[in-house]
C-alpha cells in the first residue's frame, strides 16, 4: 500500500480528532500498490474531514481530487497539497480519466481516491470517471464508505471490474446499500 511518512505526533493527533468525533475503522485496506478507492456517499463536506483523518491516522498516501476553487487561498492550497489533494477544474473535465490512469499506470505505488457521485447531492446515477479510470489502469475499484448512523468509515473488499459498465456500477452501489448511511442522504 502506498504509506506517507508522517510524523507520530500528526498520527496521534489524527487519531485523536477520529476518537473526539466518535468515529472508528471498519475493515481493512487491501494491500495493492495500485488502486482506484471510491468513497460514498458523499453528502457533506464533513465527509472529506473525516477521510483525511482517517487516512492520516493510518499513514496511506491516496491522492485525491479537489475543486480547484478551494486552492484559491494559499495556506489552505498547501494544506491540501500536504494532504494529498490535487487541483480539478470541474469545469473543463476533458482529459481527467487519461490523465489519472497514466499517474496511476506510471506510478509503482499510486491510490487515487475520489467520489463517485460527483456532488455532495444526492444522484440517482453515479459519474462514471471513476469506473473509467479504474478500467484504462487496468487496477481494481476499492469502496469506503460512511456510515453516519454508526460513526465508521468502512472499506470493503476490492472490485475487480469487467467490461460491462452498467453491470459494474449496479453491483457497486448495491454493496454501498447494504452499509452505508451519509450524514444527508443516503445512496
Amino acid at each position: 500500500m502506498p504509506q506517507v511518512h508522517h510524523s507520530a505526533f500528526v498520527k496521534w493527533l489524527a487519531r485523536s480528532i477520529l476518537r473526539v468525533g466518535g468515529w472508528r475503522m471498519e475493515g481493512a485496506f487491501p494491500d495493492l500498490p495500485r488502486a482506484v478507492l471510491i468513497g460514498a456517499p458523499h453528502s457533506s463536506n464533513w465527509d472529506g474531514f473525516w477521510a483525511m483523518c482517517a487516512k492520516t491516522a493510518m499513514g496511506l498516501d491516496i491522492r485525491i481530487l479537489g475543486k480547484d476553487s478551494l486552492f484559491k487561498v494559499p495556506l489552505l492550497a498547501g494544506l491540501l497539497r500536504w494532504l494529498g489533494i490535487m487541483a480539478v477544474d470541474r469545469s473543463n473535465p476533458a482529459g481527467i480519466v487519461e490523465q489519472a490512469a497514466e499517474l496511476i499506470r506510471s506510478n509503482e505505488q499510486f491510490w487515487y481516491g475520489l467520489a463517485p457521485e460527483g456532488t455532495r447531492r444526492k444522484v440517482d446515477r453515479w459519474k462514471q470517471g471513476f469506473w473509467r479510470i479504474a478500467r484504462a489502469a487496468d487496477v481494481p475499484v476499492v469502496p469506503v464508505y460512511f456510515d453516519y448512523t454508526r460513526k465508521v468509515i468502512g472499506v470493503g473488499e476490492a472490485f475487480d471490474l469487467t467490461s460491462d459498465i452498467e453491470a459494474d456500477l449496479a453491483r457497486i452501489q448495491a454493496w454501498y446499500r447494504t452499509v452505508a448511511h451519509g450524514k444527508y442522504h443516503d445512496i
